[in-house]
């Protein structure tokens, strides 16, 4: 708002001046010194054409930046009935600023033409000192106005040069911060995957060798889970490495919402108790959200695992009318949680994401003493 009325208030300033400043005219046609005024030849009605046309020279300033001719119009007949030149110089202003030189030159030649003819008609005669004084009008009504547009409209058109200066300048550093972080991401990513697989990889490869040498059937299948669950991370190591380097992007499917129920089932082959729930009816979502989804569950499940033992989680999908909510809660510790470690990263990493796509994101303490994770995420996020 304050924008706008910083941009009306020269224009209507423009507009006041130009009708205030149209009764300086001496109340004659242009030129005819020798003639009374047409007040005195008229009466008081010359008075309220005068002010008519004023208004009207006024009014068109005001328009003149959307409609330019109307001014024209208006100043053209203020100044050759009574003489009112400050239509003429905001007419002539107006058309250069627009790039309309046509009408300034026609203004021009009008101005010259009606002193010339202005003085031979009061004069009986002809001078040439009446073409200089037409020349000396023309100069002022319209040569001085049309230098000032000239300057105008260069000067807008360097701030405009400038502007798209600046606005190409911060695409580029964006460009160039954003080459940064993903190189950056890319190298953290290599780090993480040459560190991190090391480590899941002997550790699959002992669950293999106990899962073979054990002869307790319950060894065995513990080991098997934990050789398949070791496999699975290298999997998504991978698919991180594919995601955050650009050559590799689309070399492991992404998570999606199909994907929730083999997820669960992992949970509960570890001996957590995991109910799922679903309300509303399911609509169609966009890939970001079922990855986000995809991952809260999974961060959530794995929060249970490290600080809940094999406590209950309760998994609710509910699909709103424009968005959709997702709450993973579990129920105080068991007593029996793993001493798993942790970056504490990972709740801040899914806040990060669900505020990005333009939701909602909570998670925290339950007065019966467990846990909560809730997200509200925009069905047409992207």
């Amino acid at each position: 708002m304050e924008q706008r009325l910083a941009r009306m208030l020269p224009v209507a300033v423009a507009g006041v001046a130009v009708f205030a400043l149209s009764f300086l005219a001496p109340g004659k046609p242009a030129s005819f010194y020798d003639e009374p005024a047409l007040d005195a030849v008229y009466g008081p009605g010359a008075l309220v054409l005068a002010g008519v046309l004023a208004a009207s020279c006024g009014i068109a300033t005001m328009l003149a930046r959307r409609w330019w001719w109307p001014l024209c119009v208006a100043a053209l007949a203020a100044w050759l009935t009574f003489g009112s030149w400050p239509g003429m110089m905001a007419a002539t202003y107006h058309s250069v600023v627009r790039g309309r030189r046509v009408p300034a030159a026609v203004l021009a030649g009008v101005v010259f033409v009606a002193h010339v003819a202005g003085a031979v008609y009061t004069k009986r005669d002809f001078r040439w000192a009446y073409v200089l004084w037409a020349v000396i009008a023309a100069a002022m009504l319209v040569a001085l106005p049309s230098a000032v547009g000239l300057w105008m409209a260069a000067r807008r058109q360097v701030l405009a040069a400038a502007r798209e200066r600046a606005a190409q300048l911060e695409r580029e550093h964006s460009a160039r911060t954003d080459q940064a972080r993903a190189e950056e991401r890319a190298r953290i990513a290599r780090e993480m995957h040459d560190v991190v697989a090391h480590r899941v990889s002997l550790m699959v490869l002992h669950a293999g060798a106990l899962e073979v040498n054990t002869s307790d059937p319950a060894t065995a299948e513990a080991a098997a889970l934990i050789r398949t669950t070791g496999r699975e991370a290298l999997a998504d190591l991978r698919s991180v490495l594919g995601v955050l380097r650009p050559a590799e992007v689309g070399a492991a499917p992404q998570p999606t919402l199909a994907d929730l129920d083999a997820l669960l089932d992992e949970s509960r082959a570890a001996g957590v108790t995991v109910v799922r729930r679903d309300c509303g009816a399911p609509r169609a979502v966009s890939p970001s959200v079922e990855r986000t989804t995809y991952r809260i569950v999974r961060e959530a499940l794995t929060n249970v695992h490290k600080h809940a033992g094999r406590a209950a989680a309760d998994v609710e999908l509910r699909y709103g009318d424009d968005a959709l909510e997702v709450s993973v809660r579990n129920g105080p510790s068991d007593g029996g949680a793993a001493l798993l470690p942790g970056s504490g990263m990972g709740l801040a990493g899914l806040r990060e994401r669900v505020e990005l796509l333009g939701g909602e994101f909570f998670a925290g303490p339950q007065v019966d003493g467990g846990f909560k994770v809730r997200a509200l995420l925009p069905l047409g996020a992207v």
